[in-house]
């Protein structure tokens, strides 16, 4: 490259940076007045940089998978528009892709990412037609199949990009998607709750909800807010699909659970949620924010697992009590995304920790074990027991699966909610190594640096570095979980209480220490439904036993734990008649069996760190099992090695098992059922694989 390149390739970058910033900065994007704001306001993704492992997880996500895929495959589709089925969704793709795009250009705001996001923006923008239409169904089959779910995803797409450049050319695009829409859709026209799959009963379709509010927001044209509510009368009105109506808000105000609502489909539900959660926010109904609060809640109680997310086969499976079970195809990465993205508008419109402690496990466990390890691919379903398997491509000619193309949507959203603003300052949802800026209501600029190897390590250093001296108050998350915690501000002691935010008010100055200690002893999670299974949570994180650490082996074993530290094994008992009315114990193993019922005191147990495990492990611990060879007597600790969730089974191969639950006993010989490649792919007619670099053809 010779001297005259580079200096035009070096301000090119400079003036897109300084682009970005200029725009990222601007917040407000709404034209309406809002009659419910946000709570928290998302973070302005330049001014964050996250390090350590979960820094280097987002970056390969952008370099291999969002920045890598190919335009022409994932546009193709709409230049041709031959889809006209069911089994057409191709639609979706480009506008799932996008936003991670988006998202990936927000935090690192190079002019190569610029180059991309603007050929796949303005190469869509060309296959538009006159009449508004951007999609992959010929004009014979308009509104069939996904036709109305792929519009929805190209709205955000379109959507997102305005927000961050203000281009009113690509506002106007997306309107004239959405007008072309309502006249086709609406009172005396199409029933957009009769739309779509019958199966699905509309969900699909109605899940645009949300895009439409946002179109309001940004216009103010008040047919997209009159359309909104259409969309949501629509789901108590009778009709073709079913008898009743979805009855989707009246459900959710019940409580009623997940699974028992008309057509169970997690990733579609909750994408209509995430709409009226909208709705609240330009109409001011409070009954939305409820229904919106108590279905997450209801998410929680019935199906979210242990590792954050939930679904079998797509559906709804009341997976709190079945996820001990041989499941056929559980967690669809797609329902991970949702169920993120979904707790990311909770967190931001309640204001309550809790979402950021879903957040968070969901991050860790669900999120990055569904990525592959250099970032450029997802699994389609993460089990809790089995192998990893990539995902197969739905569509071979675009090269992606839904699943693929949702992953990156979720931890690229990452830098959004890490840290927040909000009326009284600044809160920090999540730990982890890096730099993190946030603005004061005022304007003030604050950067927070993060020292810290957490969740690995218990400690968080926290450097406060306010543009000037300013009273503000700093909120600090502490994980419901954690219960014994230390927070100091330069030496002096905070009280905090877990499952809230710690608020230090203060006059605070450059240089001001802040360290947070939490607790991150080993928790043993006993079965919801009562099994006699147990799984280990350290912090957010939940520990998995792999055939790489543990192989199967001729013998039982039962998890041994005490109140707060290794049990001793009492070796001073001898055979006695005694015995009957008092037999010897393991100290420990008694609340064990308490254990295996749902009990309100939290059990321990300790842990002690490998520091020689693979290179592709990220944790690793020593945990003690209790080995019993007879009823009474030659009781002694056996201990296994556990690694994180999201490392288990990261060689992607039916060679490597992995398993959470853990029955009790367990026969170690049983630990991990292999292979199961055809347990998740009972159509496939081989092993799918994580596919080479896809060329534009």
């Amino acid at each position: 490259m010779n001297k005259s390149i580079k200096l035009v390739f070096l301000l090119f970058s400079i003036i897109s940076y300084v682009f970005a910033a200029n725009f990222f900065a601007q917040s407000k994007t709404e034209l309406v007045n809002l009659k419910a704001n946000d709570i928290f306001i998302p973070a302005n993704s330049t001014s964050i940089k996250i390090e350590g492992h979960l820094g280097r997880k987002i970056n390969l996500c952008i370099d291999n998978r969002v920045m890598a895929q190919s335009i022409k495959r994932i546009i193709r589709p709409f230049r041709l528009r031959f889809e006209n089925d069911f089994g057409g969704f191709r639609c979706e793709y480009w506008g799932k892709w996008f936003t991670s795009a988006m998202l990936a250009y927000s935090y690192q705001p190079t002019a190569e990412h610029l180059a991309v996001i603007d050929t796949a923006l303005n190469e869509l923008l060309e296959t538009q037609t006159p009449d508004g239409y951007i999609g992959t169904y010929d004009k014979q089959h308009y509104l069939w199949g996904w036709d109305v779910w792929g519009q929805k995803y190209t709205l955000l797409g379109l959507i997102a990009y305005y927000d961050q450049t203000k281009d009113k050319k690509v506002l106007e695009a997306a309107c004239r998607v959405a007008d072309l829409l309502l006249t086709k859709v609406g009172p005396g026209k199409v029933n957009i709750a009769e739309n779509g799959l019958p199966l699905l009963k509309g969900l699909p379709s109605t899940s645009i909800l949300r895009a439409i509010v946002l179109l309001y927001e940004r216009t103010g044209n008040k047919n997209y807010l009159d359309f909104a509510k259409y969309i949501v009368h629509q789901w108590d009105v009778p009709n073709k699909f079913t008898h009743t109506g979805l009855r989707l808000i009246e459900n959710a105000l019940a409580g009623v659970p997940p699974i028992k609502i008309d057509a169970p489909k997690a990733f579609e539900m909750m994408s209509n949620f995430e709409g009226v959660l909208e709705l609240y926010k330009v109409t001011g109904e409070r009954k939305y924010l409820e229904a919106g609060v108590k279905f997450g809640n209801s998410i929680r109680k019935y199906e979210r697992m242990i590792t954050g997310t939930a679904s079998n086969q797509e559906l709804w499976c009341d997976g709190v009590r079945e996820q001990t079970e041989m499941l056929p195809q559980p967690v669809e990465t797609c329902v991970t995304v949702t169920w993120m993205r979904y707790c990311y508008q909770l967190l931001k419109i309640t204001g309550n920790p809790i979402w950021a402690d879903e957040l968070e496990v969901s991050l860790y466990n669900a999120l990055l074990g569904a990525m592959t390890p250099k970032g450029d691919w997802f699994a389609y379903f993460s089990p809790l027991i089995g192998q990893r398997v990539p995902s197969h491509q739905q569509h071979p000619d675009v090269g992606l699966s839904c699943c693929v193309a949702s992953g990156p949507r979720a931890l690229l959203m990452t830098p959004r909610w890490a840290v927040m603003g909000s009326r009284e300052g600044v809160v920090v949802n999540l730990y982890a190594q890096g730099s993190y800026g946030e603005k004061l209501s005022d304007g003030t600029n604050v950067n927070i640096l993060q020292a810290t190897d957490y969740p690995v390590g218990d400690e968080v250093n926290l450097t406060i570095q306010p543009a000037k001296t300013k009273k503000f108050t700093l909120g600090l998350r502490i994980p419901e979980w954690s219960k014994k915690n230390e927070l100091s501000v330069n030496g002096m002691t905070i009280k905090c209480v877990p499952g809230t935010y710690a608020k230090i008010s203060r006059t605070w100055k450059n240089g001001d220490k802040v360290i947070l200690k939490l607790d991150l002893r080993g928790r043993i999670i006993p079965a919801p439904s009562g099994a006699p299974d147990l799984a280990i949570m350290r912090g957010p994180i939940v520990l998995t036993l792999d055939n790489r650490l543990v192989e199967p082996q001729d013998t039982c074993v039962w998890l041994l734990t005490s109140r707060d530290s290794a049990a001793k094994l009492d070796t001073t008992i001898k055979s006695s008649p005694s015995l009957e009315t008092n037999p010897p114990v393991y100290e420990g193993y008694v609340r064990i069996k308490q254990c295996l019922l749902p009990t309100d005191t939290q059990e321990y147990l300790t842990l002690k760190p490998v520091k020689s495990k693979p290179d592709n492990i990220w944790m690793a611990f020593e945990v003690p099992f209790l080995v019993r060879p007879s009823h009474f007597f030659d009781h002694h600790v056996k201990t296994l090695i556990m690694c994180d969730f999201s490392s288990a089974g990261n060689l992607w191969s039916d060679k490597n098992s992995y398993r959470v639950w853990m029955p009790q006993p367990m026969y170690m010989d049983y630990m991990y059922p292999s292979p199961i490649w055809r347990l998740t792919n009972p159509d496939a007619k081989a092993r799918p694989e994580v596919p080479g670099a896809l060329i534009d053809k």
